[in-house]
């Protein structure tokens, strides 16, 4: 049962408390069941006993002189009913009693279970909040990286370009000095 409050929390107010109902549904359907057996047998000794007691009456008045002789047999049995009596109402109490405790026991399961469900929502809304803190900080250190290095690269990158240029010029200048060329417009000149 300890398994079910530690799954997820939306199984638990869904699916293991629809289980948690069908067993207290369960539960008082057995209650109800014995303590109508119990109603019923009380009901059932107590109209017998009322019955046998009225026909030891009525055979106490028509065999008399068999009486005499049976009577104190009779007499055991009416007190027997009598005795019966009060132990089948002790019994029907006691369901009553049973009943009750496991109406309270019940309720404060329910108590403990919502009090768990609550604490692991907390929990799992404080790592929630503990991995997107992680997961933020993470993509705005990956960002100040990546600008740090692009920004020198861009840097390098235009200082190497404007050399190379500046470097074509003088080679360009060079080759016409040296060569003897005009100066020929780039397009015009086939060695380029």
């Amino acid at each position: 049962m300890s398994g079910m409050w530690l799954q997820d929390a939306g199984s638990l107010s869904s699916g293991n408390g629809k289980l948690l109902v069908i067993f207290m549904g369960i539960l008082a359907f057995s209650v109800l069941v014995l303590t109508l057996v119990v109603v019923i047998m009380a009901l059932v000794a107590a109209v017998a006993g009322k019955r046998l007691l009225g026909v030891a009456e009525e055979f106490r008045t028509k065999a008399f002189p068999v009486f005499e002789r049976v009577g104190p047999m009779v007499d055991g049995v009416s007190e027997l009913v009598r005795d019966s009596s009060p132990k089948i109402k002790v019994i029907t109490e006691n369901c009553v009693e049973a009943s009750h405790i496991i109406r309270d026991k019940a309720r404060e399961f329910d108590v403990t279970a919502s009090d768990l469900n609550s604490k692991t929502r907390a929990q799992a809304a404080r790592v929630d909040g503990m991995v997107t803190s992680v997961l933020n900080t993470t993509a705005e250190i990956t960002d100040s990286i990546q600008r740090g290095i692009k920004i020198p690269v861009r840097e390098v990158t235009g200082l190497v370009n404007g050399l190379k240029a500046g470097l074509e010029v003088l080679v360009g200048r060079a080759k016409a000095f040296g060569g003897g060329r005009m100066n020929v417009p780039r397009d015009r000149d086939p060695g380029w």
